[in-house]
């Protein structure tokens, strides 16, 4: 038997944290086949045991560093 990986989506506001609600930027696929949703904090915080679990760790936090360009001077 074959097994094919697909592409995650893209992770989304409505994406949220299982450890503090907070927007998740990481989802984490486990060998079990089950995955997790982190926000940018708790993934760095659990990274080193989330590495040794993992089989995939979609990380989108790069996108924090970005500010969109509707965004008024006093929001950035």
């Amino acid at each position: 038997m074959t097994t094919v990986l697909t592409p995650a989506s893209p992770l989304t506001a409505a994406d949220r944290c299982d450890r503090c609600g907070a927007q998740a930027y990481l989802r984490v696929v486990l060998a079990s086949g089950g995955e997790l949703l982190f926000c940018a904090h708790h993934g760095r915080k659990f990274e080193p045991e989330l590495k040794k679990i993992a089989v995939e760790i979609q990380d989108e936090s790069g996108r924090l560093a970005t500010t969109t360009a509707s965004a008024v001077n006093d929001e950035r």
